[in-house]
């Protein structure tokens, strides 16, 4: 035998009797992580969990919607709930029918949040952005029995929208609904709430159906109460519907209370009095999830600004409220930091908050720690199919530690990097994050083949997300493996280069993407958003220049777009819709699609 060979097994023997002795040998060099954690998952429903709440501070505020003048307490909203509910039942909405809410944020979406989940009924929510035909897919995939929906928001005219694919709604009268529609024969109820208290044909009044109840419904409230269990379906969101055909991820009671609760947890709202401003849309899971139920497993309270959002609303809120913790998207606080009269707030009473939905730049997480007092702020990776965390920093870390990665596996999940093959890699090298645990998605409803193609048999869920993990289980997002640029056989990882551009001293934001090329493929191209004072100051060349010498350079943008604010197309939740700018770039340069032989890892 080699030296070498002498060695190895000496290391191999000498392991083999640490192990038999019960010692703790190295850890594995494989990017995979385990949330050990000596603190219990909870076994409940939301709506067990937020009859305890009331137990313990019926009288304490629980949500603050700041344009609408509303104040509930955890007693109020259960009360509200309960109508509702009661409502829903006495409509012939029973366990397991889904239920749709359309619109911004609002009191009655909350409502309608904990009514479902006390009835057992399945919330779908639905993007305040979409359109007739989305609406309609929507309607057909899953099989909503009711909708609820304002009559209108900012341009979106839902109720037209509804009678345009449900003709049949028009035929029926004002404060009425029991609608019989050939295309969608699960559909029954239209519900509108509406401020100025009017009446649409074919539709219940919300405060009607709030009224409108027995004694027997609320007897059979209770038995469905009793009837629902932890592991039971209680929400479906709609993922990637900005970037192909919408799919319906089903989540569990288990899933997102849990969720909520470690994200609290980890963000020390068990530690003391807690007031979270949440400017991000309820319909997605950082509104829902990591906000309103995390407030509620921790006692806490929540503050919307606004109805959708406003970057001066959000600071105006922190102020009025003196809110303690405030979450955002990089973009939304990036909107924050450079509104014109942000110097006219006070933020002091900040000392903690969430960024995530995107890759967060480091120089804006600095910005947030020195000029808004986020010292306990907190970077969170994760997917609506994982409820959605599975990543989060700590607050142990130093400031500079927790931004340099999207944080520790959560507590109870599992994940690893994979190559395209699907083995486990060892730390360091690039692949896709795999996630298994709790959090996990029941399935995509009605898709079978979708969820086979993203779950595996042994319940790994794919994120379709490309990462490195570091030596301390922390990881890394470099990029969407879909939105991977492969230029001439290099892979670019787009979060890469936007994460070095904002180092530029005159860059405020910056995105990249691939663009079809002749020769490579593709071609890296960059819309950038200049500082005020630095516009029309900073050429094409410049930003190339700049690049020189500092990163590979075919990481070097071919093509540079200056845009202005309101040019970058977003979604509701404040992300940008890279596949807009991909499209509105090929258009701007005037090139056609090259098709690439190169794989995508």
């Amino acid at each position: 035998m080699t030296k070498e060979m002498l060695y190895e097994e000496a290391i191999s023997l000498e392991e083999a009797a640490l192990s038999a002795n019960n010692v703790m040998v190295a850890p594995s060099r494989k990017s995979y992580v385990h949330g050990c954690s000596t603190t219990p998952l909870l076994f409940e429903t939301v709506g067990e969990r937020l009859r305890s709440a009331v137990d313990q501070v019926p009288e304490k505020e629980f949500l603050i919607f700041k344009r609408d003048g509303i104040r509930k307490t955890y007693l109020q909203l259960l009360k509200d709930a309960e109508k509702l509910a009661c409502g829903l039942i006495h409509l012939g909405v029973n366990k397991g029918d889904r239920v749709g809410i359309w619109g911004p944020n609002t009191y009655e979406w909350t409502t309608v949040q904990f009514a479902t989940a006390l009835a057992g009924m399945v919330l779908v929510n639905i993007n305040p952005s979409y359109q007739s035909e989305e609406l309609r897919f929507a309607l057909e995939k899953v099989g909503i029995k009711v909708l609820i929906t304002p009559p209108g928001f900012k341009k979106s005219n839902y109720y037209q929208s509804v009678k345009d694919i449900i003709p049949e709604v028009a035929t029926r009268p004002a404060g009425r609904s029991d609608i019989n529609s050939h295309c969608f024969p699960l559909f029954r109820h239209l519900i509108v709430f509406d401020a100025e208290d009017r009446e649409f044909p074919g539709a219940w009044r919300y405060d009607d159906v709030m009224k409108t109840f027995t004694e027997e419904d609320k007897t059979k409230l209770a038995s469905i109460e009793r009837e629902t269990q932890p592991d039971d379906p209680i929400n479906i969101q709609y993922t990637s519907g900005t970037t192909g055909q919408p799919k319906g991820a089903t989540l569990t009671h288990h899933g997102v209370l849990n969720n909520a609760y470690f994200v609290g947890l980890r963000a020390g709202y068990s530690d003391r009095k807690t007031i979270i401003c949440i400017p991000n849309p309820l319909y997605h899971c950082f509104g829902c999830v990591m906000g309103v139920l995390a407030a509620l497993t921790h006692l806490q309270t929540c503050v919307f600004p606004a109805p959708s959002f406003e970057s001066l609303a959000a600071l105006q809120a922190v102020d009025e409220e003196k809110c303690t913790a405030l979450y955002g998207t990089p973009t939304m606080f990036i909107d924050m930091l450079n509104n014109s009269e942000y110097h006219k707030y006070n933020y002091d009473s900040i000392r903690s908050g969430f960024i995530a939905g995107a890759p967060c730049p480091i120089t804006l997480c600095r910005r947030l720690v020195q000029e808004m007092h986020m010292n306990d702020m907190q970077v969170c990776y994760g997917t609506t199919e994982t409820s959605p965390v599975s990543f989060m920093s700590i607050r142990e870390d130093p400031p500079e530690m927790r931004i340099k990665s999207v944080g520790h596996i959560m507590d109870h999940l599992e994940a690893a990097i994979i190559d395209k093959r699907g083995r486990v890699l060892p730390r360091g090298e690039k692949g896709e994050v795999i996630v298994r645990g709790y959090s996990v998605m029941r399935f995509y409803w009605n898709s079978e083949e979708q969820t086979k193609k993203e779950i595996t048999e042994d319940r790994w869920y794919h994120t379709g997300d490309i990462a490195v993990m570091h030596d301390n289980g922390t990881i890394s997002i470099v990029g969407r493996s879909r939105d991977m640029i492969v230029r001439g056989g290099e892979n670019i990882y787009p979060t890469e280069v936007e994460q070095f551009l904002f180092k530029h001293p005159n860059i405020e934001d910056v995105h990249i993407v691939g663009v079809p090329d002749e020769r490579y493929g593709e071609a890296v191209c960059c819309w950038v958003r200049l500082h005020e004072s630095a516009v029309d100051k900073v050429s094409e060349d410049d930003i190339k220049e700049w690049c020189k010498g500092k990163i590979a350079h075919f990481k070097i943008p071919r093509y540079v777009l200056f845009k202005k604010e309101h040019e970058f197309p977003l979604t509701v939740t404040g992300k940008v819709k890279k596949f807009e700018i991909r499209e509105q770039s090929k258009i701007e340069l005037g090139l056609q699609q090259v098709v690439s032989h190169f794989s995508e890892l």
